[in-house]
């Protein structure tokens, strides 16, 4: 069950192929140039595209937790691709928990056209359409500010996972360093 102070972050599934690799590889890719602004959320919800079935379309069916998250390039992601025009641009490449779905589906409705929205777990939980994702009036403020404190208390990098490592100083010259006298 998902915690309602959850951070999802709802994002179009473009393709099936983009779907596919997410429900079996579990992974999830974003471009760099268009990526929201935070990654570090609890769970991904993906909006589906005509692209991916053109019955089950304009909708949110399925989401995943984030396990965390790299800057790859697109190249390294597909590597049957090396003529792709965007080959060698960044993405970011999104770890996945298994996709759970969700029946009924939260619909678009009204809506036409979604790119990335930021919602809590509570919104989710309780969402029949896209509208009921919304964060308003004062939950906006409280989104605003976990959006806030996740960015700034996170760098990227688990730092007591790194081992430590001392470089030898008659190395550092090799590596472009300079030698600090202790």
């Amino acid at each position: 069950m998902m915690d309602e102070s959850a951070l999802i972050l709802v994002a179009i599934l473009p393709s099936k192929r983009d779907f596919d690799i997410a429900r079996m590889l579990g992974w999830y890719r974003i471009p760099l140039k268009s990526a929201p602004k935070m990654l570090f959320v609890d769970y991904i919800a993906f909006y589906q595209t005509k692209a991916v079935t053109h019955t089950e379309f304009g909708m949110v069916k399925a989401y995943a937790e984030m396990r965390g998250h790299e800057l790859v390039r697109r190249v390294d992601l597909f590597r049957d691709e090396k003529d792709h025009p965007r080959a060698h641009e960044e993405y970011f490449k999104i770890s996945l928990g298994p996709l759970q779905t969700i029946d009924p589906p939260i619909v678009a409705n009204e809506w036409k056209r979604l790119t990335f929205l930021y919602t809590t777990g509570r919104q989710f939980m309780g969402a029949t359409t896209l509208n009921d994702l919304v964060v308003r009036s004062s939950e906006r403020n409280q989104l605003w500010q976990m959006i806030c404190e996740r960015a700034a208390s996170r760098t990227g990098y688990n730092q007591h996972d790194v081992l430590p490592f001392e470089i030898p100083s008659d190395m550092l010259p090799f590596l472009g360093m300079i030698a600090s006298n202790r």
